[in-house]
C-alpha cells in the first residue's frame, strides 16, 4: 500500500518513500499598520455608501412629506368648505321644512271649511250660524227649515268620511221666526282620520 502525505509534513522516520509537499499560498500585505489602514478604508467606503443611500432616502422622504402636507392643507380647505356648505344646506332644509309644515297646517282648516261648506251647500234648507274647531271635535250651530233637513245634513256629513260620530246636542223650534217654521240645531262631530 502506498501512502501520500498531503499535508506536507515530514515523513516519520523509519518509513521509506518519497516525500511530497503541498504548495502554500502566502500573501504578504505588508505591515500590520497597512492592514489596519486597509480595513479602515474599506469600512469607510462601506459606511459612506450606506450614508449616501440613507441620505438619498431622507431627501426623498422629505419631498414626499412636503407633498403630503400640501395635499393635507388642500384637503383641509376642501373639508372646511364642505362643512360650511353642509351647514348651509341643513339650515335651508330646516327652513323649507318649517315652511312646508306651516303650509300643511294652513291648508288643514281650509280643507275642513271647504268640505263642510260643500256639504252644507249640497243639503237643502240648511244655514250655518257658527262652527267651532275644538281639537278632536267640531261644534256646528245652524238653522234648518225642517227636522228632515237636519237629518239630511247629518247623513251628508257621515258620507264625507271626515267624521266618526255625529251627534245632535240640541234642536228646537225658533219662536223668533214668525213667517215660517225654523229649527235651531247644534251638532257635535268627532274628527276622523281624514281631517
Amino acid at each position: 500500500m502506498i501512502r501520500i502525505n498531503l499535508l506536507g509534513a515530514p515523513k516519520p522516520k523509519g518509513k521509506k518513500g518519497p516525500a511530497i509537499s503541498m504548495p502554500s499560498l502566502d500573501f504578504n500585505v505588508g505591515s500590520p499598520m497597512m492592514q489596519v489602514a486597509a480595513v479602515l478604508i474599506v469600512a469607510g467606503l462601506v459606511n459612506a455608501g450606506i450614508w449616501y443611500r440613507l441620505d438619498r432616502e431622507k431627501k426623498q422622504i422629505a419631498v414626499a412629506m412636503a407633498k403630503a402636507e400640501q395635499k393635507n392643507r388642500e384637503l383641509a380647505d376642501i373639508k372646511t368648505r364642505y362643512l360650511e356648505r353642509q351647514r348651509q344646506a341643513d339650515a335651508y332644509k330646516r327652513r323649507v321644512d318649517v315652511i312646508d309644515r306651516l303650509r300643511n297646517d294652513q291648508t288643514g282648516p281650509l280643507s275642513l271649511l271647504a268640505m263642510i261648506g260643500d256639504t252644507v251647500n249640497g243639503t237643502e234648507a240648511i244655514w250655518l250660524n257658527s262652527m267651532q274647531d275644538q281639537g278632536a271635535n267640531i261644534a256646528i250651530d245652524g238653522t234648518a227649515l225642517s227636522s228632515d233637513a237636519v237629518a239630511n245634513l247629518i247623513t251628508n256629513l257621515q258620507k264625507t268620511g271626515y267624521f266618526k260620530n255625529i251627534e245632535i246636542k240640541e234642536t228646537f223650534q225658533d219662536e223668533g221666526v214668525k213667517d215660517m217654521q225654523a229649527f235651531q240645531f247644534t251638532l257635535t262631530c268627532e274628527k276622523g282620520n281624514k281631517s
